[in-house]
């Protein structure tokens, strides 16, 4: 963690900025009081389904799953 008082903190912003997308955590403080921290945005990682969520989603099996549904033979 590395402690930044804003002049020194505007003065070295791309610096800081490269330092924080490669994971140090930069503070930034005003009398030394810790005020901000920079930090990368970090997109969400994509949602896994969860099976059996679907369920509710299903209104017809039909008895024969191979057999042709009516109105769709001309599309064979």
């Amino acid at each position: 963690m590395s402690q930044f008082n804003i002049a020194e903190a505007k003065a070295q912003f791309s610096t800081l900025v490269k330092k924080a997308m490669m994971g140090e955590e930069i503070i930034i403080a005003k009398d030394n009081k810790p005020l901000l921290r920079f930090s990368p945005i970090v997109p969400d990682a994509p949602k896994q389904p969860v099976p059996g969520t679907g369920k509710q989603d299903i209104l017809f099996i039909a008895d024969d799953f191979n057999a042709i549904p009516e109105g769709f033979e001309d599309y064979i």
